[in-house]
């Protein structure tokens, strides 16, 4: 009985670790963090995409790769927002690893990516 509790607690912590890397934050919560310029939101869905429509005020990660550190405020406890195409997708951690790298204390990710909110029905913004 012993073996099984531990395995189960073993394997609970494991895929928390994985789950929860970087906080989520909500559809609801990005937008009134960006409403109010409390927010930097990096799309990591690759070029083409963010030029399709994006989250309005993302930056484009894959542009941006090299020079994060130029677009990102220089406030290391501002709110960064990373995001890819949805709860299955990973690619969102380059993004906040990146920005953790730099220093960045405040990484968070949007769960529902850009197929959430799209099905929101909230407004995006297409590349310039």
């Amino acid at each position: 009985m012993k073996k099984l509790l531990t395995l189960l607690s073993t394997i609970c912590f494991a895929a928390t670790v994985v789950a929860g890397e970087y906080p989520d934050i909500s559809i609801k919560e990005l937008k009134s963090a960006i409403a109010d310029k409390k927010a930097v939101v990096i799309d990591v869905n690759g070029s083409e995409s963010w030029q399709k429509g994006h989250i309005p005020t993302a930056v484009d990660f894959g542009a941006n790769r090299d020079k994060l550190a130029s677009v990102l405020p220089a406030d290391k406890n501002a709110l960064v927002v990373a995001y890819c195409g949805g709860p299955q997708c990973n690619a969102y951690t380059a993004a906040a690893k990146a920005a953790e790298k730099l220093g960045y204390t405040n990484v968070k990710h949007l769960s529902a990516g850009i197929s959430g909110w799209a099905q929101a029905g909230e407004k995006m913004e297409k590349g310039n």
